[in-house]
């Protein structure tokens, strides 16, 4: 074999592994190298003044990690980029109303976006991380399709996080501890001799840590008192819905409308200090006592700067059997697995609102305009801003956000 196609392929075996600091990412970088890979490893810098993570300790880590590993390192700064793309647009979803999910975001622009650029700069064919999920390539109609499924260790798995990435960012990256769990990924480390061999988990947001987006929020807006007003779960909004004789459309855009909570179907039993500090679902920060059950946050007025809430954990106003997600929110993994939801029979899927929760059964049914996802079991407190996550058998097949 001459000099040349030596050099060739040994390019064509160039990975970027992300390393974070902790140990997930670095046995990734450790099990690349292993296989025959050409590895520089890459921190992602975010210095924001709003960032709780300690980006130096954690690039010490990384660099400590991949002096032992014998790769090259470099530091990216994202602060700005951060910024303007997550941080800035989480905090003005909060001030709207939303519930956004940044690590979604995170993944979507950042580490398979802005990364895989990054990564065209050190000539690398593929960018790695220490993401729980699984990539499989196959072939349909003549075409390489590029598959994403959960990690074998269900405590683990990432998948949800995954769900806005495409066939091109999915093609161009590796994910080598999806077969993995935990405990056998630290006894890599262990026996790698990797100086965060027994460093813990990492927690909070993508590239910011433990932070308090509701102390955030305050510093963005000013207080503005608002009436807190309950809805007895007898209240006639969550009634007279007609039903019999109409079409299976029919009945999913009638039980798919949201309700139009007014003054008039409650009464204030408090107030507020603004309605952006609050999320559906919630219970904290309410300050209101003497009640026979907890009441929780039902739906939020920014117009009017109300608060409706609930009593009890199983109040009707909490849970969502149906909802409509236009066409322009949805993303599919692959294109065609739309063409698979059909407009009389129901596409059966398994999906999640939130990443810890087990799968949910749902039905899919397809109009022009996007479609509607029916539940077997009521969603409770599913807010705008959150995605819906779907998986065909065991395979993530795309995501919706609700708005």
């Amino acid at each position: 074999m001459n000099l040349r196609l030596r050099l060739r392929l040994r390019r064509m075996n160039r990975v970027i592994v992300g390393l974070s600091g902790g140990v997930d990412s670095s046995v990734a970088a450790l099990i690349l190298k292993q296989k025959g890979y050409e590895v520089i490893g890459i921190y992602l810098k975010n210095n924001s003044q709003n960032s709780f993570c300690d980006w130096e300790e954690e690039s010490i880590s990384a660099l400590m990690v991949s002096q032992q590993l014998g790769i090259p390192f470099y530091i990216f700064d994202i602060t700005n980029y951060y910024k303007k793309i997550i941080f800035d647009y989480t905090i003005n979803e909060y001030i709207g109303g939303k519930t956004p999910n940044p690590d979604v975001l995170c993944n979507n622009k950042i580490k398979f976006k802005l990364f895989i650029k990054k990564s065209g700069i050190l000539k690398a064919d593929y960018i790695a991380t220490g993401h729980y999920v699984r990539k499989k390539k196959t072939y349909l109609a003549g075409k390489t399709i590029y598959k994403l499924f959960p990690a074998l260790d269900n405590k683990k798995d990432q998948s949800y996080f995954l769900c806005n990435l495409n066939q091109t960012q999915i093609k161009k990256s590796l994910f080598p501890l999806g077969k993995l769990n935990k405990e056998k990924v630290r006894k890599i480390a262990a026996a790698a001799k990797l100086i965060n061999a027994k460093r813990k988990d990492s927690q909070g947001i993508c590239f910011l840590g433990k932070i308090n987006l509701s102390t955030v929020i305050k510093k963005k807006i000013k207080n503005k008192l608002g009436k807190i007003i309950i809805i007895n779960k007898n209240c006639k909004v969550y009634k007279n819905k007609i039903l019999y004789g109409r079409s299976t459309l029919e009945k999913l855009d009638i039980l798919s409308q949201k309700i139009n909570y007014r003054p008039k179907y409650g009464k204030i039993i408090g107030y507020h200090k603004g309605v952006s500090y609050f999320t559906k679902g919630q219970r904290k920060g309410l300050k209101i006592g003497g009640l026979s059950q907890p009441i929780f946050v039902i739906e939020k007025d920014l117009k009017q700067n109300i608060l409706y809430v609930g009593l009890g954990n199983h109040h009707p106003g909490l849970f969502n059997s149906v909802i409509f997600i236009k066409t322009e929110n949805i993303n599919w993994i692959y294109k065609k697995y739309k063409n698979l939801i059909d407009k009389k029979n129901p596409f059966k899927v398994k999906a999640k609102i939130r990443s810890r929760q087990r799968f949910q059964l749902a039905s899919l049914y397809n109009i022009k305009q996007g479609i509607y996802i029916s539940f077997n079991s009521p969603q409770r407190a599913l807010s705008a801003g959150q995605y819906i996550v779907l998986y065909f058998r065991n395979e993530l097949i795309g995501s919706c956000l609700y708005n």
